[in-house]
């Protein structure tokens, strides 16, 4: 017989279930097993009196062991899964458990130490479900737009964008390092007339930080897009992906992550408030008595980002906003400017950037000016050779997927919503 998943079970039905014994009660006439798989959980109740050899079985079976019952699941109004139990004919075990080494109440860290353990809960299949529409309904939206997925090289020849906060590796006879972005490949991709890309894979930051929302390995959303008339192109664009991606969410996980989570999935309104920085300031200083200090002049800091988003919902009702122009001192010297100011932008949203994005510098001479101005004429030599025979003018975002699931599900920190964490001190498991 071929194994259903739970959610699938017919009333009085033959079928066969297979799972994590998620908790074992072993009464005077009964075990009770609650099972769990994917797609939810059912109580299997055993008569001790009809089925003994299934009790010899289960006798020195714990919680965490793998079990697979065959029967029929039946209503019962005194069973809290939903008013259904699992009346099994047989048992397998497939796999018996050591006593597990991690509590419900354990911390994050010791959490990490047995991740595999720890992603068994349901709230933590809730988290990487969601994760899954959010990221499949952002792509589909590219998809019906004409955009290609491109998959580029982790492993690059020279440190990226600004010879910073990269990991060097042995690459045979040479160093190499772990790309900070596909940032310059996204580019070459628009030199090679494909217009309209993205890619979602990990991308490397060797940034010595141990806040809840910086990692050094994590997942990027990236876009780029050909012949836009200016970076308002791209802010429209991810304005849309954002609504896709956040509007299947609610369909299909809404009241599950409110039941889990405590949080309300908004769907945002188009077009999200749009703020020039200089501006910002002046609505800071306003109404929640805040100066930029002098060395973030220019720029956003963490304090900034969250004050935004408490005036983007006081003022517009939104929980996004869009900040303008930056200093192009805090900008790569990719972006465009225009009156020396970048063409580019942040996303803030419930007061954390997400999104830094912008038209490109597409102009072979302008281009390799700025490069030379950041000091970076030599290390961006192979990249500069991707706009010397024509390219059109273009721009693009990246999202993080770890830190945009994060403030979706209200979670305190990038390690609930990564597979595997990676910090400063965490390369296992």
């Amino acid at each position: 017989m071929m194994r259903i998943l739970i959610k699938d079970l017919k009333e009085n039905e033959e079928a066969k279930i297979s799972g994590f014994a998620e908790t074992i009660r072993n009464t005077k006439y009964m075990i009770f097993v609650v099972l769990r798989d994917l797609s939810g959980e059912i109580q299997v109740s055993i008569d001790k009196k009809t089925m003994e050899s299934m009790v010899q079985d289960l006798e020195k079976i714990i919680a965490g062991s793998v079990l697979s019952f065959t029967g029929k699941m039946v209503k019962s109004e005194y069973v809290k899964q939903g008013g259904k139990e699992f009346i099994p004919e047989s048992v397998e075990v497939l796999s018996s458990s050591d006593a597990l080494p991690l509590e419900e109440t354990a911390n994050i860290d010791t959490r990490m130490d047995y991740r595999w353990l720890d992603l068994r809960s349901k709230k933590n299949t809730l988290i990487f479900k969601v994760q899954t529409a959010l990221v499949n309904a952002m792509r589909e939206c590219l998809i019906k737009k004409d955009f290609i997925e491109i998959h580029t090289p982790k492993l690059i020849a020279t440190a990226s964008e600004s010879g910073s906060e990269v990991f060097e590796v042995k690459y045979f006879d040479r160093p190499a390092y772990l790309a900070q972005s596909p940032q310059f490949y996204k580019q070459m991709a628009m030199a090679s007339g494909f217009e309209r890309i993205f890619e979602v894979a990990p991308a490397f930051r060797a940034e010595n930080s141990n806040t809840n929302r910086h990692t050094t390995e994590f997942t990027s959303f990236d876009v780029e897009i050909s012949y836009i008339k200016d970076y308002t192109e791209v802010m429209d664009l991810e304005e849309e992906i954002l609504v896709a991606g956040l509007t299947k969410v609610k369909e299909l996980y809404g009241e599950e992550i409110k039941e889990v989570f405590g949080k309300e999935v908004i769907v945002p309104k188009r077009p999200f408030p749009r703020l020039k920085l200089a501006d910002l300031y002046q609505e800071l200083a306003k109404n929640y008595d805040y100066q930029i200090p002098d060395y973030d002049i220019g720029d956003m800091n963490a304090e900034a980002e969250n004050l935004t988003g408490k005036y983007a919902i006081d003022k517009y009702g939104h929980e996004f906003i869009f900040i303008t122009d930056f200093a192009k001192t805090k900008r790569a010297f990719y972006h465009m400017r225009k009156n020396d100011i970048p063409e580019g932008y942040d996303l803030i949203w419930r007061g954390t950037e997400i999104t830094t994005g912008a038209q490109r510098e597409h102009r072979y001479q302008i281009l390799k000016k700025q490069a030379e101005e950041k000091g970076l004429g030599k290390d961006v030599e192979f990249y500069l050779e991707f706009f010397k025979y024509g390219c059109p003018p273009h721009g693009g975002f990246a999202i993080g997927i770890d830190r945009l699931t994060m403030l979706l599900l209200g979670l305190p920190s990038l390690k609930e919503t990564m597979f595997l964490f990676r910090g400063p001190n965490r390369l296992t498991p």
